[in-house]
């Protein structure tokens, strides 16, 4: 399970989470309203149940920046979903009011990594015992959530929520729930890691953690 560092100060990481208080390049202009309806906030289309899962483990671009590396993996989109409002934007959803998790919906290879093994992974990217928080983030936009798009879905999240709580002294507090309209985040939050390498949040937060967990950084 990852840890960040004590020595990292909650005060730094607060200063440094841009997921927390600002935009991807800093600004309020950028994640206000998208320049292109058709790449951002649009919802998408039903997707294949074999082929998709949506995982909501904290900011979004700690989340993508591990599964995205997974092989078998084709695709990772960063977005929204189990909100109220349609086509919210992310400076719409940092205020806490829209009711959205930050998400990431994951296209995927069933002979390459099943289902089973991308939660294996969801458990081990973030701290799924924190009640709407991860790390120096805080509020219900960055809650642990499993967005299932079948029954079948549905069951092996249970299941692997109940087989993993042995590793985790304090309760899994995960949302298990079925997936709704997903809304794609801004083009400047897609591959946020891979572009803003030398961020502040990517250095304190993201790097250590795929470090932590063998992968490239």
């Amino acid at each position: 399970m990852f840890r960040l560092h004590s020595l990292l100060g909650l005060a730094l990481l607060a200063a440094l989470s841009a997921c927390s208080s600002g935009g991807a390049s800093g600004g309020d202009d950028a994640s206000t309203t998208p320049s292109d309806p058709s790449a951002s906030g649009a919802k998408t289309a039903m997707p294949d149940p074999t082929t998709t899962a949506t995982f909501g483990a904290g900011c979004y671009w700690c989340t993508e920046a591990v599964l995205e590396q997974l092989p078998g993996v084709l695709d990772v989109t960063s977005g929204f979903m189990g909100g109220k409002v349609p086509n919210p934007t992310y400076r719409q959803v940092c205020g806490g009011d829209t009711g959205h998790a930050e998400v990431v919906q994951v296209k995927f290879d069933p002979k390459k990594i099943s289902y089973d093994q991308l939660l294996d992974w969801f458990w081990k990217l973030h701290d799924p015992t924190t009640l709407n928080a991860q790390g120096p983030d805080h509020g219900t936009q960055y809650r642990s959530v499993i967005f299932y798009h079948s029954d079948e879905q549905r069951r092996l999240a249970e299941a692997s929520r109940t087989a993993h709580q042995k590793d985790f002294e304090r309760p899994i507090v995960t949302e298990i729930t079925a997936a709704g309209p997903f809304y794609k985040a801004e083009l400047d939050h897609q591959d946020y890691y891979v572009n803003n390498k030398s961020q502040g949040y990517c250095q304190i937060v993201i790097k250590p953690k795929l470090q932590h967990l063998g992968l490239k950084n």
